[in-house]
């Protein structure tokens, strides 16, 4: 059946259950799994981008650090339930695509993933990532609610 299993997290409580069922699905079936998160670059206003430079170093040295975190807490998971584990961490304003890609080029077999990370406003505005990963796979997507 399925031997390696990509797993993308965004470190909301959706998405670390999602983690959790989908550690136990790779633990059924004797697979193995990686676990990837997506940060987005920081975006820098149009004025004054001089000012701002530091802003930005700041900015991507903490969302390395945090989804860093993630990882390493999800692997720490996926090590106690004794499934293989490697994590992936990626920057990308398009984590749906970063998702596609690397479930290719890492040669997984099925995402499994959380339904949504966002909710309210910034769903609607962003749109559901798992909505555009299930219209741009061509590999099974399993969609944890």
């Amino acid at each position: 059946m399925y031997k390696h299993i990509l797993i993308p997290i965004d470190g909301s409580s959706l998405a670390n259950s999602g983690l959790e069922q989908g550690l136990a699905l790779a633990r059924k079936l004797d697979a193995s799994v990686t676990v990837l998160t997506v940060y987005s670059p920081f975006q820098m206003p149009s004025i004054e981008t001089v000012q701002l430079e530091g802003v930005r170093q700041v900015y991507e040295h903490q969302a390395k650090e945090l989804a860093s975190s993630y990882l390493s807490e999800a692997a720490g998971k996926a090590s106690a339930a004794g499934v293989a584990c490697t994590t992936e961490l990626r920057e990308s304003d398009s984590p749906y695509q970063i998702i596609v890609d690397v479930a290719m080029t890492k040669g997984c077999d099925l995402i499994a993933m959380s339904s949504h990370g966002r909710s309210g406003m910034a769903a609607l505005l962003l749109g559901s990532q798992t909505q555009k990963v299930l219209a741009h796979s061509t590999l099974p997507v399993l969609v944890y609610r």
